[in-house]
């Protein structure tokens, strides 16, 4: 059975420029709002505006917190009583290095939504060798910028993009369709998430991508086409078109040698202790792992044990940062939104 979809029409850039209006002003340095309430997606219930969520990149959390605390004390659990320090300290020293303000109502609009804290520097550290695999995983994905980011975000945000290729691009067989490479990209942060298991819905990716396929075609569509010795993948009109890539060693090699440093460490780390303690260079165990037939499945279980690990700390960390009331309501409204789209299949 086929599951409703939202027909709320997209918030203008205006709307988040009035939400980013209501805090420090000096910090910012980059913006962007994701999720269900920002672009669409399939299962999303009709009779109800979902939660915007958003993403602030600052170059100084502390100096962020400490102004925020005086302008948004409202926005803040108990930790407010800790003081912008805490608050800073938890955010920078805890996995995934985030600190989320949820369900923060915004009358003037009719909306709510919830906020990130990122530091500028742990944004582009994730981006590029993927510690947690949280946000960089959230942006393998369509987003809405809200301002155009600077140049060494930009170009972070970019390798994170090709990341995401490549790693699909191990993952997935010799042929398949162009909806299964963007189904892949977007289930590599999902894969191993706890809250998939107990709390999401278990359509979300294939919702996300049936709604958004020319968005993922904006973002890798271009990408793609500096891959040509590699990949094939045809111009045509339909997502389900076929497309065949070279999985010939060599080529598998190209793409793990490409991995940001933390899956690559993650593969080293399995072929040590499954297959051979031999003392052996990084380089030559991914030339040796890229002969593996099982590579795709190796490589994919490697990334679960990343985003498994990131979701567990940061759910743990967000009943701190939201408070027990918060996370209760906002765990609630996850699992009633899950019941509904599995009573509807």
């Amino acid at each position: 059975m086929t599951t409703k979809t939202t027909s709320l029409v997209p918030l203008a850039i205006p709307v988040y420029k009035k939400i980013i209006s209501l805090f420090p002003q000096n910090y910012f340095r980059f913006c962007f709002a994701y999720g269900s309430g920002v672009l669409k997606q399939g299962g999303v219930s009709v009779d109800k505006k979902p939660m915007v969520d958003m993403i602030f990149v600052v170059d100084d959390s502390e100096g962020f917190h400490s102004q925020n605390l005086y302008m948004n004390p409202h926005h803040y659990s108990f930790l407010k009583y800790g003081g912008h320090k805490l608050i800073t300290t938890i955010q920078e020293k805890w996995p995934a290095k985030v600190y989320f303000n949820t369900l923060i109502p915004f009358k003037e609009e009719g909306i709510t939504f919830k906020y990130g804290v990122v530091n500028r520097n742990d944004l582009i550290n994730d981006l590029l060798d993927w510690d947690y695999l949280y946000l960089s995983g959230r942006l393998h994905k369509p987003v809405k910028f809200i301002d155009q980011p600077p140049k060494d975000i930009a170009t972070a945000l970019r390798q994170n993009l090709f990341s995401a290729l490549h790693a699909a691009l191990i993952i997935l067989p010799e042929v398949f369709t162009e909806r299964e490479m963007y189904k892949t990209i977007a289930n590599l942060s999902y894969n191993g998430d706890f809250r998939m298991i107990f709390g999401e819905d278990k359509n979300k990716v294939s919702n996300i991508i049936d709604k958004q396929v020319p968005e993922f075609r904006k973002l890798y569509r271009p990408l793609l086409k500096t891959l040509d010795d590699y990949v094939e993948i045809p111009d045509n009109e339909p997502v389900d078109q076929v497309c065949m890539q070279d999985i010939s060693p060599l080529s598998r090699m190209y793409h793990l040698f490409q991995l940001p440093k933390i899956p690559q460490k993650q593969l080293i780390n399995y072929w040590r202790l499954h297959v051979s303690w031999r003392r052996r260079d990084a380089e030559d165990i991914l030339k040796n792992i890229a002969n593996n037939l099982d590579l795709g499945e190796i490589f994919s279980d490697c990334l679960k044990t990343v985003v498994f690990k990131s979701s567990i700390e940061q759910s743990l960390k967000g009943v701190f940062t939201a408070g027990l009331l918060k996370s209760i309501k906002y765990s609630n409204k996850k699992i009633v939104k899950m019941v509904k789209a599995r009573e509807k299949m």
